[in-house]
């Protein structure tokens, strides 16, 4: 029996992700960072994003494993994408506090706002807006 996530349970594609990022609720932990967001589904979905800034490919595959693990022991209720962010924390920190600081971070969900209205458009992300001019 193999216990790897099904199809149905990953979030895959960018724009999935990207909706994620711009509508879902973003939850800060210490080892991670949570994107939460309603999918319309009845099953709870799991993206991962570990970009270069985490290290080479070993450590970004590593923190993938360690992200996949947790999500799969710690199941909530289903019609949710969770996308976790690693940091580079993630690395160095014992399973058991990984684990502590997931559940921490989904407890907090029920206490932010379920609805995040979009920052800004996507034609002038990551430029200044006129306010933070000087």
């Amino acid at each position: 029996m193999t216990e790897r996530l099904r199809r149905t349970n990953r979030v895959r594609r960018r724009p999935e992700f990207e909706r994620a990022y711009n509508s879902g609720i973003r939850i800060h932990g210490r080892f991670m960072m949570l994107f939460v967001t309603p999918n319309g589904g009845t099953t709870i979905r799991l993206g991962v994003a570990a970009t270069r800034k985490l290290g080479s490919a070993v450590e970004r595959n590593r923190a993938k494993r360690l992200a996949r693990e947790i999500f799969r022991r710690h199941t909530v209720a289903g019609g949710l994408d969770i996308i976790i962010v690693s940091r580079r924390e993630m690395l160095d920190a014992p399973f058991a506090s990984l684990e502590a600081d997931y559940v921490a971070a989904l407890a907090r969900r029920d206490r932010t706002p379920t609805v995040r209205p979009d920052r800004r458009p996507a034609s002038r992300r990551g430029r200044p807006g006129p306010a933070s001019r000087v």
